[in-house]
């Protein structure tokens, strides 16, 4: 019983590696493509995102700022990425995620 178990045991286990390994390529094409977006770098001001990029879709309310250890924090979002500014200078920009058409790990599920 034993052999005849096996065979279908190591079958079920190659289908589950198998659709997890097309999610994993669906996401390393995503992190690739990401890899390569045009987006705002650490230290450009304000003026120039805004010269480079054209203007935000949106932009966030400013946070913090109420203390010298915790400086004031903008949001602009665009189509494709968030810029993240201290004060006026960028200190991040962030690819936005998956869209809920994609098949694979996403910050939705």
């Amino acid at each position: 019983m034993t052999f005849r178990l096996f065979p279908l045991l190591a079958a079920l286990g190659l289908a589950v590696f198998a659709s997890s390994a097309g999610a994993d390529t669906l996401l390393m094409e995503r992190t690739q493509k990401e890899a390569g977006m045009a987006m705002p770098t650490r230290g450009m001001t304000m003026a120039q995102v805004e010269s480079r990029y054209g203007a935000p879709l949106s932009k966030l309310d400013p946070r913090g700022g109420n203390k010298p250890q915790h400086p004031v924090i903008n949001r602009w979002e665009y189509d494709n990425f968030i810029v993240y500014f201290e004060r006026s200078h960028v200190i991040d920009s962030v690819a936005k995620r998956a869209d809920a058409n994609e098949i694979g790990p996403n910050s939705r599920h």
